[in-house]
């Protein structure tokens, strides 16, 4: 990554960071948000697919269970936030989501090491322990906040959603790596697509809030 890139990845994160905040205080912006970031992935998704195979049975199938997939996504996400306390929930597992991708990142480009899998060359080992560790970090002091309170099932939610982010993570880096091409689209400057930022988020989300649920309720 050039400096030039790195700059335009910085101002990237930081004015999603901005839009994060304010999707959390506006329902408005939450429901435009979801609209145009569900719409994108779609189209990213079935450009990959359209790369990977020109079987028209399976292009139908495959875009038909994404469709779903985003479709469910998005909907849920809007039901359970009409509460201010889910909300803070669902937000607090979207963070640990993006502390998963920034700690793989940071922990990837400085300690490097051990390749994690062939399916992503860029993964590391250590960007892997990193992943796990920037969440724990993000997810545990949300929780603190909240209850005063951290014990092991908070330790296990972070290493639940950091997996699942991971393996959404490595699921897209499969499906790119088949079509041939390094990023799913260049809507977000610095770091390439919508699918290429919320790769994790699909998969990561959902599973931290159920575990949360099944320990909690």
């Amino acid at each position: 990554m050039t400096i030039s890139e790195f700059k335009k990845r910085i101002i990237t994160s930081f004015i999603l960071l901005i839009m994060t905040l304010i999707i959390i205080i506006s329902d408005f912006i939450l429901v435009f948000s979801i609209i145009v970031f569900g719409v994108l992935s779609l189209l990213e998704y079935f450009n990959l697919i359209q790369r990977i195979t020109t079987n028209r049975f399976l292009k139908i199938f495959l875009n038909t269970l994404f469709i779903i997939f985003i479709s469910v996504f998005c909907i849920l996400f809007f039901y359970i936030s009409i509460t201010l306390q889910m909300k803070l929930l669902l937000f607090i597992f979207l963070f640990g989501c993006i502390f998963s991708d920034i700690g793989g990142y940071i922990f990837g480009k400085i300690i490097q090491g051990p390749k994690l899998t062939k399916i992503s060359p860029n993964k590391t080992i250590s960007g892997s322990i990193g992943s796990f560790i920037f969440t724990l970090i993000s997810i545990g002091s949300f929780m603190f906040f909240l209850t005063s309170n951290f014990n092991f099932k908070v330790v296990i939610l972070s290493i639940i959603t950091s997996s699942a982010c991971q393996l959404g993570d490595l699921f897209f880096s499969f499906l790119k790596r088949k079509a041939k091409i390094k990023d799913t689209g260049n809507f977000l400057p610095g770091h390439g697509g919508v699918l290429d930022r919320l790769d994790g988020v699909f998969f990561g989300l959902p599973a931290g809030f159920i575990t949360f649920l099944f320990f909690y309720l």
